[in-house]
């Protein structure tokens, strides 16, 4: 049975500020443990208004403080903003604190633009093998094989199960080659995704970590009590596309009724295809799409992100997912 997860990229709500977003986390994930969903994972992202998870790694020790059971983690950790050895501290920390509850995705985008690139004092290089070099790195310090001269304190021997995500078919490689789960960015750049799933599963390699291929897909869910309702929870993730392709990002905004039909037919063009990999409506329909993109990718698990404003809603929007996966108790049983 196909596993169900949730993505957070803790936003904040106009109207709100970042303590409510981090209060926000907190219960979702409590939420989405009581469901049953098999792990909760947050976004590094900087200098956006409207996104509080920057600091992924303090995030998910709050969130883990929060919960119980559910596994945590970074989805992802953007390795390009960070020295490995800080990670795998910063991350034994968080396995020394909740033990094998601690996941580790890793991205090689900056989650930023060139300013906030210069800010966090790090540089995009161009050379091809840094990004699988700093994977390789990290990877030795949890092994605490004295490869690298160095023991992390905290980090060596930790069990932090890494992760390779991607929004392309480098990552998928990089995955297949070093043989670790891979999660593919389809949430909102759907277009390599088949592409990707193919060549991490022709060409997966079995490791210390996983003996076969684990895919995984990120996906949009705004389910309500009807097909009316789903669209209108999505019109603030619509709202948010939108100023982003327009270079003005800012908070989740209230959702607008009809507002897309409100756009120009090119920006209408655009939110269907990056929401294409999602699921917007009532429980029967959002139980079919969500069946069809499981029948047509095969994932072994669906990651769900669900920027909805209203907290109650988003807590609903969940609890409609795991119904039409079968049942909360078959959800539960799967993870």
């Amino acid at each position: 049975m196909t596993r169900l997860s949730f993505l957070d990229l803790v936003p904040v709500r106009e109207g709100a500020g970042v303590a409510d977003a981090l209060a926000d986390a907190a219960a979702i994930a409590a939420h989405a443990e009581t469901l049953g969903f098999h792990r909760y994972w947050v976004a590094e992202h900087h200098g956006m208004a409207g996104v509080a998870g920057g600091a992924a790694a303090i995030v998910i020790g709050h969130v883990a403080a929060a919960t119980r059971t559910i596994r945590v983690g970074a989805g992802g950790i953007m390795l390009p903003n960070h020295a490995p050895l800080v990670i795998a501290e910063q991350f034994g920390t968080l396995a020394a604190l909740h033990p094998g509850r601690i996941d580790l995705g890793l991205g090689r985008a900056p989650g930023s633009d060139q300013r906030v690139m210069q800010a966090l004092r790090r540089t995009l290089t161009a050379d091809p093998d840094g990004f699988p070099r700093d994977v390789i790195e990290l990877q030795r310090y949890f092994a605490d094989d004295g490869s690298t001269g160095i023991r992390a304190t905290p980090g060596a021997g930790a069990d932090v199960p890494i992760y390779i995500l991607g929004s392309s078919t480098y990552g998928a490689q990089l995955a297949a080659a070093l043989g670790l789960p891979y999660a593919f960015a389809s949430h909102f750049a759907p277009q390599m995704l088949e592409e990707a799933l193919y060549l991490y599963r022709r060409d997966f390699r079995p490791s210390a970590q996983l003996d076969a291929p684990h895919a995984m897909a990120g996906f949009n869910l705004f389910a309500g009590e009807s097909d009316a309702e789903g669209a209108l929870l999505a019109s603030s993730m619509e709202q948010s596309f939108v100023a982003l392709r327009t270079g003005n990002p800012g908070k989740l905004k209230r959702p607008v009724p009809g507002y897309r039909d409100s756009l120009p037919p090119q920006a209408r063009a655009m939110l269907d295809g990056v929401l294409s990999a999602s699921a917007i409506g009532g429980p029967d329909t959002v139980a079919r799409q969500m069946r069809a993109f499981i029948d047509r990718t095969g994932v072994d698990e669906l990651i769900l992100t669900s920027a909805i404003y209203d907290q109650s809603a988003r807590k609903r929007s969940l609890t409609i997912a795991a119904e039409a996966m079968g049942s909360k108790a078959q959800v539960a049983a799967a993870a």
